[in-house]
Formats: C-alpha cells, sequence, structure tokens
C-alpha cells in the first residue's frame, strides 16, 4: 500500500470508603454500566478486574485495587502465575476474591487454548486500526497500545500501556517490548492517538519509531508497524518509512 492517510467508516474520581462496591462509584465510571453500553472490550482491564473483585478496601476503591494489583504482578500474565496464597494475603484480597480472580484467568486460559485460531489476525495496516479506532479516535489524551502477535500474526494480548497528555509521547523501548520478551511473542504492533485528530506524524513519533525498529532487531522482536491513530483516520509508519 502507498504511505497516505487512511480513513475508516464511523461506526455504529472514585470514592475510598471500606467496602466500596461498583454499584457505588458515580455512574459514568461504573465499569458494569460501561460494559452494558459499549460493551466488554470497551472496558480496560483494571476496569474488567475491578468488576471481578467487585469491593475495594478502606486503602481505596476498586478500581485502586485492581490497579494495584496489575501494577504490583506486571498484568494479567503476572497474576496467573501468582501463588494462590500470596494473593490471598494481599490487602483487600482475601481467599474469596482471590479466587474468583485465579478462577477468571483460568477460564481465560482454557479459551485461549481451545479456540486459537478466532484470535484475531493482522494481515495489513488497516486491520490493526480497526482493532483500536473506535476506543482511541476520541480520547483527549495520548494513549499508547501494544499488540502482542504470534507466529501467525495473530493478537495474544492488547495492552494499554501509557496514557498521557495532549502533548506527550513517551515510548521506552524496555517498556514496550517487555511484555513481548514475557509472553515469548517474535512480533508487536504499536498504536496511538493524536488527540487533535490529525494522525500526521511528528518529527519525534518519526524518530522514536526508528529508535524502536533497531532495538527489535536487538532483542529479536519484530516492530510490525506503528499506527497513528486520528479522527477517524490513521498513518502506518511502517509504510512511510518502509523498514525491513
Amino acid at each position: 500500500m502507498d504511505y497516505s492517510e487512511k480513513s475508516l467508516p464511523v461506526s455504529p474520581d472514585t470514592k475510598s470508603a471500606y467496602h466500596v462496591t461498583v454499584r457505588e462509584l458515580p455512574s459514568h465510571e461504573r465499569p458494569r454500566e460501561r460494559l452494558r453500553r459499549y460493551g466488554p472490550q470497551a472496558l480496560s482491564t483494571i476496569e474488567l478486574l475491578a468488576i471481578i473483585l467487585r469491593t475495594g478496601s478502606t486503602k481505596g476503591s476498586v478500581l485502586e485495587l485492581a490497579n494495584r494489583l496489575l501494577a504490583k504482578y506486571g498484568g494479567l500474565s503476572g497474576l496467573m502465575r501468582a501463588d494462590f496464597s500470596e494473593l490471598c494475603h494481599e490487602y483487600g484480597l482475601g481467599e474469596a476474591k482471590a479466587s474468583q480472580v485465579k478462577a477468571a484467568l483460568e477460564i481465560g486460559r482454557r479459551l485461549s487454548m481451545l479456540q486459537p485460531d478466532e484470535r484475531y489476525r493482522i494481515r495489513s495496516s488497516t486491520d490493526a486500526a480497526n482493532l483500536v479506532m473506535l476506543e482511541m479516535a476520541y480520547l483527549d489524551y495520548e494513549q499508547l497500545r501494544i499488540l502482542l502477535l504470534d507466529t501467525k500474526n495473530q493478537v495474544v494480548e492488547n495492552i494499554s500501556r501509557y496514557h498521557g497528555t495532549v502533548n506527550s509521547s513517551v515510548m521506552r523501548a524496555a517498556e514496550i517490548f517487555r511484555p513481548a520478551v514475557i509472553r515469548n511473542c517474535p512480533g508487536i504492533i504499536l498504536c496511538h492517538n493524536h488527540p487533535s485528530g490529525d494522525p500526521t506524524p511528528s518529527p519525534e513519533d518519526i524518530e522514536s519509531t526508528k529508535q524502536l525498529v533497531v532495538a527489535g532487531r536487538i532483542l529479536n522482536i519484530e516492530l510490525v508497524d506503528h499506527i497513528i491513530i486520528g479522527n477517524l483516520r490513521f498513518v502506518s509508519l511502517k509504510e512511510h518509512l518502509r523498514w525491513e
């Protein structure tokens, strides 16, 4: 494909009290309400985990608890590997919640084993943009997503790695390639949005992408593409820079 800006069709602070439940959060922040209205794919990993946990603790809301667990254990894969008794001793968990978390993760693991052919497959830059467009196009802050790919270019995981201000973009190689190293994935695709709605690459976008291509070669993990998302438009830096 020739390098060009591309368009896609238009498709149809929480309380910190003991036992804060999801229902007690303001309506626009309730993960269950957002899931009902927009579907589970619209929720962040933190929100999905908060639905499983249901309540927070004296140290914070259920969303804060979910965020703390994901940060401490390095995401869902870390929670999967964590010892059950260790989770039971986390403040705000206990045996019941730890069991819920472990059960949900095991269901996901078994589903991935039973239906590997149903994973989303990336065949082009448009496929990658389609996967994240509706979630990223109208954000008023920059977000960086990492799509982990298997040997068939199927998406193993869609990770939200960075939330920033409208004028900042942070792309540290160590943070970006770490999930692929942990999951033993041979390739990644980066996606980040421009809150202005204009997906034209900045000089910083181009320079940081060149550096990440080099870093990926050193790690033997291919940077398959870097997609910049605008207002239902996108740009593929792979097609622009034409790296091999």
